[in-house]
């Protein structure tokens, strides 16, 4: 088996990671607040205020500096000639193997975050699921995709 390709994800996908975390987290840290306005107004008690405060601090702790560097150091892919191999986790580490043979289409996907770093996602798409490889530069991305495609012998004609 020859190894066509033998890939990690782009650092600056850490970056999109940790914004979109932090996103959450000042949805999180909003919605604390307006139960802390709420409560005061109507003299409600205070402890679900601190625990929804505790539990929103310790989620940006954990999904804003650890998870997206974890996520990074751990995600790997290689593309042979008959199959795509992917590695990644956090505690539990997975290796799957995708077999061209199964193949039925490759997508291109970039929200609004990655696009501003000028990254993508490939989704693979078999019957089973969808695997993703997140956070590559938008030209390995689409060259991946011309890849995969051409050794899953994918019909490129719905683009």
């Amino acid at each position: 088996m020859n190894r066509a390709l033998s890939q990690r994800i782009d650092r600056d996908y850490v970056k999109v990671s940790r914004m979109g975390a932090a996103t959450l987290a000042a949805i999180g840290y909003l919605l604390v607040c307006g139960y802390a306005a709420l409560a005061i107004s109507k003299g409600w008690t205070l402890i679900p205020l601190w625990i929804g405060l505790a539990v929103v601090t310790a989620y940006s702790v954990i999904d804003i500096w650890a998870v997206p560097s974890i996520r990074y150091s751990r995600f790997q892919y290689e593309l042979f000639e008959e199959e795509l191999e992917l590695q990644y986790g956090l505690i539990i580490i997975k290796n799957v193997l995708v077999p061209m043979v199964r193949v039925q289409h490759v997508e291109l996907e970039s929200g609004p975050l990655m696009r501003k770093f000028k990254l993508a996602s490939v989704a693979v798409v078999t019957a089973a699921t969808t695997h993703r490889i997140k956070g590559l530069k938008l030209e390995k991305a689409e060259e991946l995709k011309r890849k995969i495609g051409q050794l899953a012998k994918v019909d490129d004609q719905h683009e």
